[in-house]
């Protein structure tokens, strides 16, 4: 009888927390949308007055004035100004947020976006994916945009700004550089393997965020044994969009020729023993902190759409060093 109770308690809370959270997501909603209107109230009567800029200057000032005495906080100079250039920014794509899902506090952060494909791609997968305005400007800051284009060609990056990251084939879910900050390891500290193996379990969660869509994890040190010879691959994870394993080898080092045979042998292994006949081909990701992509290239077969290798970074670089990365990358 007791654990009945529990199950009702349970289900109810659920009820309850689901509850306020359509509460929440409808109160960001209207607030939003009211943002938006006053935003293009405003710039309606500035295209109704003589000389624009002095007028839109002092009708600001005075609306400011009369809206902080009737209502209280909110409404100051900067924050009616960013209402206005709210209205101007999506008043042309709203077919992109056409009930604006996303909090006005998401949308301030995604104006300052210059590029309006990239912007559009972070307003889709901060709906899709339901990220924070925290992880919404972590995503920013570790240009997931710009890492993603790597790997794709110009058809491909005008749809990442239409329908968000698409995961069809091995070579979109591969990101290179994978940023790590969250791991909490110096970029100049020294730790083993296993300390950083350690690290990515104990933040599991956002290792998989980093990895992207469809990732389940699977396990650590997963063990396969042929010829009475043990091997161990460093994480195993599957990913429910592609249908297949992901085998993942960490290398603190630089990658050697040896680390991708290593990692073959592994995916032909799963390929031949594990996976099902309805499951697609095994991909394998060596995760390392420097590579050659020439030695990477001629190790592995042409063609290849099975095995990757991607650096990793430990601290979340600026924009102007991950855009050196990422030209680095085209160049070669």
């Amino acid at each position: 009888m007791e654990i009945e109770r529990r199950d009702i308690f349970t289900d109810i809370k659920n009820i309850i927390d689901l509850s306020k959270k359509k509460i929440v997501s409808s109160i960001n909603s209207t607030m939003t949308t009211t943002y938006f209107l006053i935003g293009k109230r405003i710039v309606e009567e500035e295209q109704g007055g003589v000389e624009r800029a002095e007028y839109g200057e002092n009708l600001i000032i005075k609306l400011s004035e009369r809206l902080t005495k009737e209502y209280g906080k909110g409404f100051s100079k900067r924050n009616l100004w960013q209402m206005k250039k709210f209205y101007l920014s999506y008043q042309k794509v709203q077919t992109v947020s056409a009930e604006f899902k996303l909090s006005y506090s998401h949308y301030l952060t995604l104006m300052r976006i210059t590029n309006i494909e990239e912007r559009n791609f972070y307003e889709i997968e901060a709906i899709n994916n339901n990220w924070s305005l925290r992880e919404l400007k972590r995503q920013i800051d570790s240009a997931l945009y710009e890492r993603l284009v790597l790997s794709r060609d110009k058809e491909k990056v005008i749809e990442l700004s239409k329908k968000g990251q698409l995961i069809e084939k091995p070579q979109d879910i591969v990101k290179d550089p994978y940023i790590l900050e969250f791991l909490g390891l110096d970029e100049k500290s020294v730790y083993s393997e296993n300390e950083l193996e350690t690290a990515i379990i104990n933040h599991i969660e956002k290792f998989i965020m980093e990895l992207g869509k469809g990732f389940l994890f699977q396990g650590r040190q997963v063990r396969f044994t042929f010829d009475e010879e043990h091997f161990f691959v460093d994480l195993v994870f599957y990913n429910r969009l592609l249908k297949c394993f992901v085998l993942i080898d960490l290398k603190i080092g630089k990658l050697k020729h040896q680390d991708i045979g290593q990692m073959q042998m592994y995916v032909n292994y799963y390929d031949r023993h594990v996976k099902l006949d309805d499951e697609n081909k095994t991909i394998g990701i060596i995760i390392c902190k420097d590579k050659n992509d020439t030695l990477v290239n001629m190790t592995l077969p042409e063609g290849n759409e099975q095995i990757f290798a991607s650096r990793y970074m430990t601290i979340l670089p600026s924009k102007e060093e991950l855009k050196k990365i990422v030209e680095s990358e085209v160049r070669e």
